[in-house]
């Protein structure tokens, strides 16, 4: 049965006529989502379904384009929504310190923004100048004496009542004072005191009844005073009143659908009317400062800030649903912040220095976060967890949450929250958080997986031109022509590792051609073609392989023993694959085993010394298990045997190799050589069937490689497991080569048809016997079992005079 593979098989080729088109130029551009109808599925139901708790996590390598794809999806999606409202704080003129969320119609927030600044510019105008009017001044005076007048009136009478009981009234610093008259004159000290007895106690007494009257006369004056201005401040309130109150009716005609809008500029109307005082000092004109030098405008402005509104989210531009990205979402740009500016030394902060985060500006639509960057900025996860679970954006200060601050700060009032979260991430992590955080499959409840690969299907062809046709136009790069356009096919087929897929690895992709349109506008060329794709990924190998050509050097120079002539006993090529980063290439390596009667059975001696892994290992002891179940049934299993990977210093992991490592030891067990032209890779089980193994494009080109330094021969090649040949995609001068029939690819599914391959020889199928036919390989390696079982049970004594006799004469 010939097992050899033909070219086609080799790779894929997607030749340039069968595209339907002729350039990317002529192709439509990108619309949605390619190759990922599960994830699309998963992510319009999370944004579709209105329940709490059905956010969404992107689960997705890096480098498949989640971020950019699912920013583009959502832009599409969220034009179809309603633009949610405008968000403001206003003062709280009931608490300053917790300014009060206002909530208008998309764009009423800027309107009323502009209303309220014009409304209190034409105040500050206005009435200083009807406070200086010719008819305010006069009504003022007109109260004012009507004071005098009454406060005269009292005093008089209180006066001439004095006078009748023979005393006067005398102002000093202290106030009023009832001093006794003698003769026209007040009365020193001394002559008081000269008087007899009785005259003082006629006199002191008549005083203590004037000195309350005096008390009555004063009071009643105070209660003029008071009634006087409160006169003044009807008077100032009325003027206030005359020049505001059209203003103020017209706005409440305007937001009279917006009780709240009402409610607020009834309480500043009132803070307006118990403050006159602010307005009567105002004026636009820059007055000097204390020290002599000129007044700072915001100085002047800073008593009529409270007037204003600060609107921290306005969607009159916004179309339909916001999409908000934020890459670094810390705490205060996620959740917003205080800001504070210095004033006389000491710092101030007011509600119009409030900022807006990103669930500010995505509230009423969608915000996507990178969810390592969530995790890893402080206290970012746990603010989001709780905004969510209580569906409000709470702004607090950090420095007093941590301790750090103690100063008095603004305590806004939290706004309501509508917004569907989007973490982007590794599906790593996706799991580690629903392991170890019990609130976030509460809050996370929808998965949209991103798959690295698609299926090679006619739709998703015509979509991936479409991704070349709009990343082209976007970036402003030339455009693929049909056979660039074919050599990117290969590419996404060779990236999936599979010719019935293509990669979803768009990064990976965009810059490939990015570097191509490099080498195209080096030569001049209208167009990307295939020749400078082909260029590009050489140069990208070149850059990168530096490592893998020193190994190849080293092979080359017989440093690093590998034969690919001739034919040795237990020794066979394997491959192995090596990840440095971005880059990736096979190395061929040799295998070698050492087999003798024991008990110990199969020793890997890269476990001994701790250079294997655990799946390793375990590819090992299979190995055991293939033996038995294919040798040992009427016999017990007694064989020593070594297996090591010969000049390997690192450490050694997967069981790729481990249909090689038998393929060695049946080749010692057997005697049989085995050709070291052929270089091997697979795994098997315990029933001798080959599994497929990652990295065989890499594997079988790092052979191909080998043998074409040392030279070609023709018999060269690699052996795969059959279930691989659909993963294939090798370089084209490989294919070429093995076109030639200088360089072979073998595809076995069993290890019987591999040592076939690998020796000449039928492995041979056990009769009804029960036994192997002689000459082939199961015989020989059946018959060298049984020989070391029996030298292991035999008896001491017996085998040495059997041995003895055998030496004698």
């Amino acid at each position: 049965m010939n097992r050899e593979l033909t070219p086609k098989q080799l790779r894929r080729v997607f030749a340039p006529r069968e595209l339907g088109c002729e350039t990317t130029e002529d192709h439509p551009l990108l619309t949605g989502i390619i190759g990922q109808e599960r994830a699309v599925k998963a992510l319009r139901f999370g944004l579709d379904i209105q329940a709490v708790g059905f956010n969404t996590y992107v689960a997705g390598l890096p480098g498949i384009g989640k971020m950019t794809a699912i920013q583009a999806f959502l832009e599409e999606f969220a034009k179809q929504k309603e633009t949610p409202p405008d968000w403001c704080y206003a003062n709280n003129f009931a608490a300053p310190d917790q300014p009060k969320v206002l909530k208008l119609p998309a764009g009423r927030g800027r309107e009323l923004q502009r209303d309220l600044k014009h409304f209190i510019d034409q105040a500050r105008r206005e009435i200083p100048k009807a406070f200086d009017s010719e008819e305010y001044n006069s009504r003022r005076e007109e109260i004012a004496k009507g004071l005098n007048q009454q406060r005269e009136a009292v005093l008089q009478r209180l006066n001439t009542r004095a006078t009748q009981a023979g005393f006067t009234l005398q102002g000093t610093p202290l106030g009023v004072m009832v001093v006794p008259v003698l003769g026209g004159r007040p009365l020193s000290d001394a002559e008081f005191l000269a008087l007899p007895a009785s005259a003082r106690e006629d006199l002191e007494s008549r005083r203590e009844q004037l000195q309350e009257e005096l008390k009555v006369a004063m009071k009643q004056a105070r209660e003029f005073e008071r009634a006087a201005q409160v006169k003044l401040q009807e008077l100032d309130q009325q003027v206030v009143l005359f020049v505001v109150g059209g203003l103020i009716e017209d706005l409440f005609e305007k937001y009279k659908d917006l009780p709240e809008i009402g409610e607020h500029l009834q309480a500043l109307q009132k803070d307006i009317q118990e403050n006159i005082e602010v307005f009567k000092g105002s004026s636009t004109s820059a007055q000097p400062s204390s020290d002599g030098g000129p007044a700072m405008p915001w100085l002047q402005d800073l008593p009529f800030r409270k007037y204003q509104v600060h609107v921290l989210v306005g969607n009159s531009e916004q179309q339909g649903a916001p999409v908000v990205l934020e890459l670094n979402p810390s705490h205060s740009n996620l959740f917003g912040r205080i800001e504070k500016e210095t004033l006389f030394g000491a710092l101030y902060t007011d509600f119009t220095m409030i900022q807006d985060g990103a669930l500010h500006r995505a509230n009423g639509g969608y915000l996507i976060l990178p969810a390592e960057d969530v995790l890893n900025n402080l206290f970012s996860w746990d603010g989001l967890k709780r905004a969510l679970r209580s569906r409000e954006i709470q702004i607090e200060e950090m420095g007093e949450r941590l301790g750090y601050i103690a100063t008095k700060s603004l305590r806004p009032q939290p706004i309501p929250l509508d917004v569907k979260v989007i973490l982007v991430g590794h599906p790593s992590l996706y799991y580690l958080l629903h392991s170890y955080d019990e609130e976030f499959p509460e809050l996370f409840k929808v998965k949209a997986d991103f798959d690295t690969r698609m299926d090679c299907t006619e739709e998703n062809i015509r979509d991936f031109i479409s991704f070349l046709c709009t990343l082209c136009q976007k970036e402003k790069l030339r455009h693929l022509d049909a056979s660039a356009i074919g050599k990117m096919l290969e590419y996404a087929a060779r990236r999936a590792e599979d010719q019935e897929k293509l990669s979803t690895h768009f990064g990976a992709m965009a810059d490939l051609v990015r570097e191509a349109n490099f080498w195209a506008a080096q030569q001049g060329s209208a167009y990307v073609t295939d020749v400078h794709i082909q260029r590009a990924l050489e140069e990208k190998v070149y850059r990168s392989s530096l490592l893998h050509n020193r190994i190849q050097e080293m092979m080359s120079a017989g440093t690093i023993l590998i034969d690919t002539m001739d034919r040795a006993v237990g020794q066979v090529n394997g491959l192995s694959v090596i990840h440095l980063g971005d880059y990736e290439f096979g190395r061929p390596v040799r295998i070698t085993a050492s087999v003798g009667p024991g008990r110990e059975g199969i020793i890997d001696i890269e476990r001994e010394v701790e250079l294997g892994g655990p799946i390793h290992s375990k590819g090992v002891m299979i190995l055991s298990g293939y033996l038995s179940h294919k040798y040992a049934q009427g016999m017990p299993l007694s064989l020593g045997a070594r297996l090591v990977f010969e000049q390997s210093y690192e450490g050694i992991e997967g069981d790729s190799a481990s249909s090689t490592e038998l393929y060695a030891l049946l080749s010692a067990l057997s005697g049989l050589p085995i050709k070291q032209s052929i270089a091997v890779t697979g795994s098997v089980n315990q029933h001798g069937q080959i599994q497929p193994i990652g990295g065989v494009n890499e594997k079988i080109e790092s052979f191909f490689e080998l043998c074409n330094a040392k030279g070609l021969t023709g018999d060269q090649g690699v052996m795969i497991p059959a279930s691989n040949v659909r993963h294939l995609m090798l370089r084209e001068d490989v294919v070429e080569v093995a076109r030639s029939g200088k360089f072979h690819v073998w595809a076995v599914s069993t290890i019987d048809e591999g040592m076939e391959v690998l020796t000449g020889i039928p492995a041979g199928e056990r009769g009804s016997n029960g036994k192997f036919p002689k000459n082939t390989v199961n015989f020989r390696v059946d018959q060298r079992l049984r020989k070391m079982a029996e030298s292991l049970h035999e008896p001491p004594e017996e085998g040495v005079a059997q041995r003895m006799r055998a030496k004698a004469p």
